[in-house]
């Protein structure tokens, strides 16, 4: 939720953002109160299920939806797919979103339909989707498309043109117009983001329908770095999350999320450093990587959801790096539906508090409620509730009057979740008289309130939100915790509350007591009562230096431990630096023509750390100019850990080359992103092995030399025995040389 969440207890972590991080809070022990998943959630009706998307709908189910990739290999391609829980442990597929008799008329018979993203807007489910190729232009000129629906489980019915029609470059082809994602902002207006790295990511306002943009675009991260957006909000911030390398490189996908923050949905978004993601060195605090401790690699595309208790969740896709295809190699990616829990950690999203994607038994998101019976069925649990029925929410409760729960809720803290018709005027009351809260959904005033109240309906304080005019069905959450109360008013509670309001009431803090419902006819369903979720995570431990094992100055001649792989002349030991030119050359593919400098490394866990200077400039086209540092086992086997502009950005680059498939001669090339680079720099790569025996090798950069940045792990076979060292190369225009200052192996502290 929004503000509610700055009055539960914290952790501060800024103590623990300067010695490194600190170890995870373990999780309630009443978590598994609840039951347990193992990811992938997705396996038991899909090989793969990617882009997801995911809504709970007004009849109580949580839909999930995918993009146009066939589910099992050998299978025909989809056209979308969507399937549903209840639980988020067993799992209905329900088909495909599109057939031969809905598919857009516009769209290309080649076309691919993907990244859907589903949202309820006054009224109806509206539907998002990415058209590769349409009928209104030669050559690929991607589309979104939109379409609606009475049903998340379709049929849907697109509109007869784009949304947001392509987009031309100027220079005969097309910008990536792909990967749209809904939003609504807390003054009830509807958004759409869409874009991808050829042309970035932008942001239009669109009607209150959901159906047509009403207002110019706004361009919100750079070229070449992000796509697949999801915005959601969360105490006064709008959090920009999107994905950034290649999704679908096989065994070398580093795909990972990355967000930035703003107080307007339409940015600037800035990372925790203060750096813009539309910038051309480009910002972004990471969200979710891979780990190097389990197979999961390509971790990304991915949406938000709330659980019962007010805990955020993050769904996306992932490969496995044992399993990659879904088919041949370089064919369709084999990538499943995750779900992580997604912690709060000093203002930031964070997957697992930093630990990336699971591959053990998690918690379930909590869908049940503490008052028995049905969620779906309010009427059950409350007396003077009759059952109702509406066409979009199934069964639903009735009250006229005033509805009592069966069961009291917690003392002092508590979560109610409710779906609420929009035109109807429904109230929520808590605590025991004496001293009560009162929540009221004011439909026919546009007013949600927050009251406290004292005595016989006296009301000390309140706080009121106006309410956007709509139709259909809306949630309404409401949380009290230790002495405050919040209410936010969303379409579906995804995050993107349209309206908030909040009241505090010292001196005093809530009894135990029966939920009391008022209403004059008044529908509601999907109605939980539970505890509240408090955010008590710290930041994930991150490889800390220790005893120096190594030093190289750079001072004279080099240390005979070093040797060189295809010697360059012009590479020289100079003022104290190594001073690399940057040549024409790189390692990937069968290239294989770039210098290396490289030195065994010990056995046990270490850290290798170097400074380097190499200027890069900005915005300037400069592909593929880069210096960092190396693993290498071949030249067909490594990884690589650089300052590199790509296009119009300039990013740290942490690349793998890799055999597509064990036996096969063939490689392939790909990398994660691990944050923003600097003309001086320190770049280190930590070394550990994981339950398997395998060998990790983790990336970490500081701008400043003071704090770091961890990002993505790489991981080797247990046999192997890489070298490690420098490297630079990928363009000798503009001229420019890299200066490496030093080079330095730490043991890793305990």
């Amino acid at each position: 939720m929004s503000r509610t969440r700055t009055l539960r207890p914290t952790v501060s972590v800024l103590a623990a953002l300067a010695l490194g991080g600190a170890v995870l809070s373990p999780l309630s022990s009443t978590a598994d109160e609840h039951g347990t998943y193992t990811n992938p959630v997705s396996e038991s009706f899909a090989d793969t299920y990617a882009d997801p998307a995911v809504i709970q709908g007004k009849d109580g189910w949580w839909y999930a939806y995918a993009t146009a990739d066939p589910l099992r290999a050998g299978d025909a391609p989809g056209i979308g797919h969507v399937s549903r829980t209840k639980d988020w442990s067993s799992w209905e597929y329900l088909g495909t979103l599109f057939t031969d008799e809905n598919r857009p008329s516009w769209a290309e018979p080649t076309a691919g339909l993907w990244a859907p993203d589903v949202r309820y807007v006054d009224g109806r489910y509206v539907l998002y989707f990415t058209v590769t190729d349409t009928t209104l232009n030669p050559g690929g000129d991607s589309a979104i498309g939109v379409a609606t629906s009475d049903s998340p489980a379709g049929p849907w019915v697109p509109a007869d043109e784009p949304i947001v029609a392509p987009r031309s470059d100027g220079g005969g082809g097309f910008f990536w117009t792909f990967d749209p994602a809904g939003f609504t902002s807390t003054d009830g207006r509807q958004w759409l983001y869409y874009g991808s790295y050829f042309g970035g990511v932008h942001v239009v306002e669109v009607s209150s329908d959901g159906l047509t943009p009403v207002g110019e675009p706004t361009q919100v991260t750079a070229w070449d770095r992000y796509e697949g957006t999801y915005v959601v909000e969360h105490d006064g911030w709008y959090y920009l999350m999107a994905s950034s390398a290649n999704c679908c490189a096989g065994p070398a996908t580093g795909y990972s999320v990355f967000a930035g923050r703003s107080r307007s949905p339409q940015g600037p978004f800035l990372d925790a450093d203060g750096l813009d993601l539309n910038a051309s060195v480009t910002g972004g605090t990471t969200v979710l990587t891979q780990n190097g401790e389990n197979d999961w690699i390509g971790a990304g595309h991915h949406a938000v959801f709330t659980d019962a208790q007010g805990r955020d969740f993050i769904a996306y896709h992932a490969i496995d790096e044992d399993e990659p295809w879904l088919n041949e190699p370089f064919g369709i990616n084999r990538r499943p539906m995750l779900v992580d829990r997604l912690d709060w950690v000093d203002g930031w999203p964070r997957t697992r508090a930093g630990y990336g994607p699971s591959d053990s038994p998690q918690p379930l998101p909590v869908t049940s409620s503490l008052l028995p019976g049905d969620p779906a069925q309010p009427a059950t649990a409350f007396t003077g509730m009759t059952p109702g029925s509406d066409p979009q929410a199934g069964v639903t409760g009735v009250v006229d009057g005033t509805a009592t729960s069966t069961a009291p809720a917690p003392a002092e803290e508590a979560r109610v979740r409710l779906d609420v018709r929009a035109d109807e005027v429904v109230s929520v009351t808590l605590g025991a008289s004496p001293k009560q809260v009162r929540v009221t959904y004011d439909g026919p005033a546009g007013e949600l309130r927050t009251e406290v109240v004292m005595g016989r309906r006296k009301v000390v304080r309140s706080d009121t939100a106006s309410l956007p005019e709509g139709d259909g069905w809306r949630s309404l959450s409401l949380e009290v915790v230790g002495r405050g109360v919040e209410a936010q008013v969303s379409a579906s509670d995804l995050n993107d509350p349209m309206a908030v309001a909040a009241t505090s009431f010292p001196g005093f803090s809530l009894a135990a007591a029966p939920v009391v419902v008022g209403g004059d006819g008044a529908s509601v369903d999907n109605l939980t009562v539970q505890t509240v979720h408090h955010e008590t995570a710290a930041l994930a431990p991150v490889p800390e230096p220790g005893e120096v094992l190594f030093h190289e100055s750079f001072d004279g001649t080099l240390d005979e431990s070093w040797s060189w792989v295809r010697p360059d002349d012009g590479i020289q030991v100079a003022g104290g630096d190594l001073v690399w030119p940057l040549r024409s050359v790189d390692l990937v593919g069968g290239t294989n023509s770039g210098a290396l400098l490289l030195r065994d490394m010990p056995e046990n866990d270490w850290i290798l750390e170097t400074s380097l200077t190499l200027d890069l400039g900005e915005e300037t086209v400069r592909n593929y100019q880069q210096a960092g540092i190396v693993v290498h086992e071949t030249d067909d086997d490594f990884a690589r850990l650089g300052s590199v502009a790509i296009w119009n950005t300039r990013t740290v680059e942490y690349g793998r080359e890799v055999a597509v498939a064990p036996g096969d001669p063939r490689t392939i090339f790909a990398g994660a992103i691990i944050g923003a680079p600097a003309p001086t720099m320190q770049m280190r790569i930590a070394h550990s092995t994981n339950a398997d025996g395998e060998h990790v090798y983790q990336a970490g950069i500081s701008r400043d030399g003071e704090s770091w940045v961890w990002g993505a792990a790489w991981t080797f076979p247990a046999d192997a025995d890489p070298r490690v060292g420098l490297y630079a190369g990928g363009g000798a225009e503009p001229p420019v040389e890299a200066r490496f200052h030093e080079v330095t192996v730490y043991e890793t502290a305990p």
